[in-house]
């Protein structure tokens, strides 16, 4: 009796376990490079030259929504992988058709589009923040206030890859204001371009005003974005493949990657086919017997395959088939 009560418990036990794990499970996102239209002739007069800002705050945003912990953020190396092989063009950043087909393809629950909508100074105070190119630097060229305040507005809607449908919406912005300084000085003067790449993530820029205001504006993002998280809902992707190459180690090779949604950290169950059950009437076969021979943890995954760990009382074979454990 005190034996089958042990066990009942830790049944009960196992069971708050998984449920909590269930509803705590991170959701999968990417971050598209933000559209920066609205500010690009501002940008471009600031900083001398044409220069990506909306790609600067996916980055800043990508490692704050990190170090939140709430989502799992698919690697920018893979997005801008499946950017280029889809022929995605500036024009599309903010739209939430192209984003969702974008998403569908890295297997992502949804995909973060945005804008910016404010970039620079506080264009309310007349005659403040002004930008003066003298002997190649950035100030306050001319300006008889001195007080500059740098202002940075953001926009950012999480899209459902599965419908495009707009599932949350935040806007933010982010202020800094300083003395004796234009929006990009730390004292008058600022020459952060180096061969003329704008890093946004560099000291450099956040020791700007500008700089603080951008990185204010993508915390604020973060923070919003990580309270709408329980708007996003949970796809359960159907996973089916087979075991393309097997080692003596346990070491397996499946023929289905990332987009089929493969991630790191899933348990595939593995299959092995014992008989056919064919038609009588036809020989066609109407239904496969198979029988689960072990566990797959996946430990790497590109877009066509994925390695991982295969535990069970037989060795796996190619040919086996991997499907979602049940």
């Amino acid at each position: 009796m005190i034996m089958r009560r042990s066990i009942l418990i830790w049944m009960t036990c196992c069971a708050v376990i998984v449920s909590a794990d269930a509803q705590t499970a991170k959701k999968r996102i990417a971050v598209m490079n933000f559209d920066y239209a609205t500010v690009q002739n501002y940008v471009q007069s600031l900083f001398g030259s044409n220069q990506d800002v909306g790609r600067g705050i996916a980055d800043l945003l990508v490692d704050k929504l990190v170090s939140g912990g709430v989502y799992s953020v698919i690697e920018r190396q893979a997005l801008d992988k499946i950017l280029a092989e889809q022929n995605f063009s500036n024009s599309d950043r903010a739209d939430p058709a192209s984003a969702a087909k974008i998403g569908k393809v890295l297997g992502v629950d949804a995909i973060l589009v945005g804008s910016i909508t404010q970039f620079g100074r506080d264009d309310k105070t007349t005659g403040v923040g002004g930008v003066g190119a003298v002997t190649g630097r950035f100030g306050i060229g001319g300006v008889s206030h001195k007080k500059s305040t740098a202002v940075v507005g953001i926009t950012a809607r999480l899209v459902d890859t599965s419908t495009a449908e707009i599932l949350a919406s935040v806007s933010e912005k982010g202020e800094s204001t300083r003395t004796d300084t234009g929006v990009l000085g730390g004292g008058g003067g600022w020459n952060g371009l180096g061969a003329g790449a704008l890093d946004m993530k560099s000291s450099n820029f956040a020791n700007t005003i500008l700089g603080e205001a951008t990185n204010r504006a993508v915390a604020a993002v973060s923070t919003a974005l990580d309270s709408k998280a329980t708007a996003l809902p949970v796809h359960t992707v159907s996973i089916s493949g087979l075991v393309a190459d097997a080692a003596a180690d346990g070491t397996v090779v499946i023929n289905v990657g990332s987009r089929a949604g493969v991630k790191v950290g899933d348990q595939l169950q593995v299959r092995r086919k014992v008989r056919e059950i064919k038609d009588p009437s036809t020989g066609k076969v109407i239904r496969s017997v198979e029988d689960a021979i072990g566990t797959l943890v996946v430990t790497e995954v590109d877009e066509q395959s994925a390695v991982g760990k295969f535990t069970g009382p037989s060795p796996a074979k190619v040919g086996d088939t991997v499907r979602n454990a049940s």
